[in-house]
């Protein structure tokens, strides 16, 4: 479900503070991008081993739940300021450190796997 229009409620926020939710978001969404890019590179550049489209499908995955969350979380921003509330943490980080994590240590053990096949 798509969020509403943040831009409905409430009273505009400084324009610099809208402005820098919109960067960040927007460096999410390169992020995203980047991801998906490294999601094709695996499963179009590496040579043939074992589960190599298992983690590309992941990294690709992966990119879309970044660029939900980060719309998202611009919209809850976005609102919040609208509002004059204070702004609600992300998870977001925590997520992509530990998505990352889990995708190198499951790189390196196809990697391992196959070389010892």
């Amino acid at each position: 479900m798509i969020p509403p229009d943040p831009s409905a409620i409430g009273t505009q926020p400084d324009y610099r503070f809208t402005l820098a939710n919109e960067r960040t978001f927007l460096a999410w969404i390169r992020t995203s991008l980047a991801i998906a890019a490294g999601g094709l590179g695996v499963v179009h550049l590496l040579p043939e081993f074992g589960g190599r489209e298992v983690l590309g499908i992941g990294l690709l995955a992966l990119s879309l739940v970044v660029a939900a969350a980060s719309y998202r979380r611009w919209v809850m921003l976005e609102t919040s300021m609208r509002l004059g509330e204070t702004l609600p943490p992300s998870r977001l980080p925590a997520l992509l450190a530990a998505a990352t994590a889990l995708v190198g240590v499951g790189a390196a053990l196809l990697l391992v796997l196959d070389g010892a096949s």
